[in-house]
């Protein structure tokens, strides 16, 4: 089996099983602090931020229990831009004209700063999904989600319901219409989730698209981009070889194990570690790919994770939906925040629930 290995860095968390802190994990983001931080002759790191007022998913009153990204140009807000002053032809879409004020940005930035564009896009609904829904949130966490299934639908490593691959066909078409009518500017670099729902999704939702042949949909799996980690067998990813031979084409990041080395069946991360995580994420992303625009296909947790360390506002996703968002970075000096490494227990019970 030939799999493609894409250097960028991963993470790997201790089997210690009597502390709740994986030793591994801790030690491998401080290595990655250190090698960014190493790149400058003075302690330095990137502190993100939201750039408000470009997308409707950012402003505090959008509504995100009825948003439809299909309906409004994927939340782009139509407004004028100071770039527009710079373009000959004033009859350019609002996402060719977007693209322009990106390009703006960066170009005027301080060498410190630059500027990225984020399309999330979270996977399509998944058999775990329709369990819980089922079985209910209480009894799910505490019983359900901990087996690898209910004797008749198996939900480790969840794979997508027919719902899940329509929501997905949906993304896909509107991609299509996006990039016919507004030239929309489709992502330089394609990252993927490992787990089955995620790299099926982001499948179902590009390979078909008319991309530019420099940015074709070749994407990269990333074990940072994976949902939540333990306790739970919907989150336990698949092996290396199942997924290069359901997905051929992918590229893997270097060190991308042939096991599911992160998860355990006796703790869970906390909300604070899985957003320590994505700020290494981030920062792997920032520091080493110059693409303008990135595709992330991850989970509704994982997304979450990432609006919190941008600072962008809360904003829940349905499955198989998709939200933008412009992203400062800047390189200030001084150490990086101290990450939270713990991962908890949580409450058992049996098949009825607590």
């Amino acid at each position: 089996m030939q799999v493609r290995n894409v250097r960028s860095r991963s993470f790997r968390p201790a089997l210690k099983t009597e502390v709740f802190i994986p030793s591994l994990l801790v030690l491998t983001v401080l290595v990655t602090m250190f090698v960014v931080m190493g790149e400058a002759s003075t302690p330095s790191h990137i502190q993100y931020s939201t750039v408000l007022g470009y997308f409707l998913q950012d402003d505090p009153k959008t509504n995100d229990s009825s948003f439809d990204y299909t309906l409004v140009n994927f939340g782009l807000i139509d407004r004028s831009y100071t770039s527009d002053g710079h373009d000959a032809d004033l009859n350019l879409t609002q996402w060719q004209r977007f693209e322009h004020e990106v390009d703006r940005l960066n170009r005027e930035a301080e060498r410190n700063v630059h500027y990225k564009l984020l399309y999330m896009g979270r996977h399509g609904e998944g058999l775990h999904n329709v369990a819980e829904a089922f079985y209910g949130t209480p009894a799910w966490n505490c019983y359900w989600s901990r087996q690898d299934g209910n004797g008749t639908v198996v939900w480790a490593d969840a794979h997508l319901t027919e719902l899940g691959v329509a929501q997905a066909e949906i993304a896909s078409r509107f991609w299509a219409k996006e990039i016919a009518e507004q030239h929309i500017p489709t992502a330089q670099t394609y990252y993927t989730s490992p787990l089955t729902r995620c790299t099926d999704t982001a499948n179902i939702t590009f390979s078909g698209l008319k991309l530019p042949g420099r940015h074709p949909f070749v994407p990269t799996v990333k074990e940072l981009l994976r949902e939540a980690i333990g306790i739970h067998t919907c989150d336990r990813r698949s092996t290396k070889t199942y997924i290069h031979n359901r997905h051929p084409t992918y590229d893997f990041e270097y060190g991308f194990t042939e096991d599911d080395e992160l998860w355990r069946a006796d703790v869970r991360e906390t909300d604070p570690a899985l957003d320590t995580r994505m700020r290494e994420l981030l920062d792997d992303v920032f520091s080493h790919d110059d693409s303008t625009f990135i595709s992330f296909t991850s989970h509704s947790g994982a997304i979450g994770g990432i609006l919190r360390v941008i600072g962008h506002r809360t904003f829940n996703l349905a499955t198989g939906s998709v939200i933008p968002a412009l992203v400062k970075a800047e390189t200030v000096s001084g150490s990086a925040p101290l990450g939270n490494f713990t991962w908890a227990p949580q409450p058992t019970c049996g098949p009825n629930g607590p």
